[in-house]
C-alpha cells in the first residue's frame, strides 16, 4: 500500500532547525545511533526487520506497540532485546484473570513504624513494560494501563506519579486462542500506536536459532549501544522532522475517509491521525530524511489504523480482510499531494 511520491517536500524551517539543535545531535548521529540499536536487536531477532523497525518507531514516536501473533515467535524477546540495547529497565506482566489493577500500578501499604502509608510501585514502573497476553485479564485490570499509556503517569489514592522516560508498552495477544479472554475495548486499542504480527521465521532463521540457542541465551550477548536517557535526544530529533501542510491535510483526509467508508462501522480517531503523523516523522528520520513524504504515511496506514477500525456488519467473513481492503481503497481514492513547495 504505497502512494506514488512525485513531490518535492519542504525541508526544515528555521524553527525546526532550532529544535534539532536543542536535541544535541545531527542527522548523522541520529542515523548512527538508530542503526546501532537496530543491529543490536537483529543479533537476537533474525529475519524480522519490519517488526524490529516498528518497535523502534513506536519508541521514538512515544507510542505503544501491540504484537498480535501465535506463541513462540519472539514477541517478548523483541521487547527484551530493545530494552537491553538501550540499557532500559524492563518489567514483564503476565496478564491473567486474577490480576488486579494494583498489581499493575502499585498500591499504598501502611508502615506501622512510620505510621503512614507508603507507595509500593507496581510493575508498570519501567522504561519498557511487556504486557503479556493482555487480553487474558479483566477489563478492570486492562483499564489500569489507560492512564499510563496516554499520560505517562499513574494515579493511586489521589496522587499522580510519573513513569520513567522514555516509556513504552509492548503488549502481546494470541489471535487464535480466544477461550477465557476479554477483547480489548476500543479505548484500549486506540492507545496503541501500531499493531504488528511477527510471523514465523523462515527456514534459515529457524535453523540458525536451533544452533545458537542450544549454546546460550542470545540476550546475554547484548551490550547497550546507548543509555535510556540518550533516547530523549533521538525522540526530539524525530519530532522536529518537517511535515508540509499539504501532507497534514492528506493525513486528515485519510483518517476522515475511514469514518465515512461504507465498509467500516468505526473509523479512525483523531488520536490515530496524530499518531500516524508522529510515526511517519520517525520513519522519515530513520530513512535519513528531515521531511515526510506521502509514502511515509501510506506505508504505515495498516499498522497504525487497522486495529482501531471495525468492519461493517456482514463483512467480517472467514478468510476475508475487509479492513485491509477498505484501507487500500481509501489510499486509491484520496489524491496524493503533488508539487509540495520548498
Amino acid at each position: 500500500m504505497h502512494a506514488t511520491n512525485t513531490a518535492d517536500v519542504t525541508t526544515s524551517t528555521a524553527q525546526d532547525t532550532t529544535s534539532r539543535d536543542d536535541a544535541g545531535i545531527d542527522a548523522t548521529e541520529f542515523a548512527r545511533q538508530t542503526a546501532a540499536i537496530l543491529d543490536s536487536i537483529t543479533e537476537v531477532i533474525d529475519g524480522k526487520d519490519d517488526a524490529i523497525r516498528s518497535a523502534l518507531v513506536c519508541l521514538l514516536a512515544e507510542g505503544h506497540l501491540l504484537v498480535e501473533d501465535v506463541p513462540g515467535v519472539g514477541k517478548t524477546m523483541l521487547a527484551r532485546a530493545l530494552a537491553a540495547s538501550i540499557d532500559a529497565t524492563v518489567r514483564r506482566i503476565q496478564f491473567t484473570p486474577d490480576l488486579l489493577p494494583g498489581d499493575v500500578t502499585g498500591v499504598s501499604v501502611y508502615n506501622p513504624v512510620a505510621q503512614e502509608f507508603e507507595f509500593k510501585p507496581g510493575a508498570v514502573f519501567a522504561h519498557i513494560v511487556i504486557a503479556d497476553e493482555i487480553n487474558r485479564s479483566s477489563p478492570k485490570t486492562q483499564s489500569a494501563l489507560l492512564e499510563a499509556m496516554e499520560e505517562h503517569q499513574v494515579t493511586v489514592d489521589g496522587n499522580s506519579r510519573p513513569l520513567p522516560d522514555p516509556f513504552l508498552v509492548v503488549a502481546t495477544q494470541n489471535p487464535l486462542e480466544m477461550e477465557g479472554t476479554y477483547a480489548l475495548p476500543e479505548a484500549q486499542r486506540d492507545r496503541f500506536m501500531m499493531r504488528i504480527s511477527m510471523g514465523y521465521p523462515d527456514a534459515a532463521a529457524e535453523t540458525l536459532m536451533l544452533r545458537q540457542r542450544d549454546v546460550r541465551n542470545p540476550l546475554d550477548g547484548i551490550r547497550p549501544v546507548l543509555a535510556a536517557s540518550d533516547v530523549r535526544a533521538l525522540i526530539a530529533w524525530a519530532r522536529a522532522v518537517h511535515v508540509a501542510p499539504a501532507l497534514e491535510e492528506y493525513a486528515v483526509a485519510l483518517s476522515q475517509a475511514t469514518r465515512s467508508d461504507p465498509n467500516l462501522h468505526l473509523g479512525a480517531s483523531p488520536r490515530a491521525t496524530l499518531q500516524l503523523v508522529r510515526a511517519a516523522k520517525v520513519q522519515a528520520a530513520l530513512d535519513g530524511r528531515d521531511y515526510v513524504v506521502p509514502d511515509d504515511l501510506t506505508s504505515l496506514l495498516p499498522a497504525v489504523f487497522a486495529h482501531r477500525l471495525i468492519p461493517a456488519r456482514g463483512l467480517h467473513r472467514a478468510g476475508a480482510r475487509p479492513i485491509e481492503a477498505a484501507l487500500e481503497g481509501i489510499v486509491r481514492r484520496i489524491p496524493v499531494p503533488v508539487g509540495l513547495p520548498r
